[in-house]
């Protein structure tokens, strides 16, 4: 079931999430200052492109560094990427088709508002929660 999902997630949304996810990865990485929220972006993005199955864990070794960039990153862009998810997420859920994709984009606003200090990892549900 995951599997259906996530091919029909990327040929709907998740590759133009990729995409947007990476192009901003490679601009945070132009500069030294930018890399680890560029690095982020393209753990955000690689999520973006295959939602279903995986979850986010909070890693207890990130520190205090993490917690001051995610931060930055939540005055920066957090919050901008987060609202765009909440939108699009009641859109897709506005038809009964729509509803598992929306459900995808609502798991995408955590990592998007505190990426840093966050893994990926893999589950067996299609819809594991992202522990928050």
């Amino acid at each position: 079931m995951k599997t259906i999902l996530n091919v029909i997630w990327l040929v709907l949304s998740g590759f133009w999430l990729f995409l947007g996810y990476l192009a901003a990865g490679v601009l945070l990485c132009i500069t030294i200052i930018g890399i680890p929220f560029g690095i982020a972006a393209f753990r955000i993005g690689v999520y973006a492109l295959w939602p279903f199955g995986y979850t986010t864990v909070e890693r207890r070794d990130a520190g205090a560094p993490s917690c001051i960039g995610n931060v930055l990153w939540l005055i920066l862009a957090g919050w901008w990427l987060a609202l765009g998810h909440i939108v699009t997420g009641l859109l897709l859920c506005v038809t009964i088709i729509g509803i598992p994709f929306g459900i995808a984009n609502f798991k995408l606003i955590p990592v998007s508002l505190f990426p840093l200090g966050r893994e990926i990892v893999s589950t067996d549900k299609p819809f594991a929660s992202s522990g928050w």
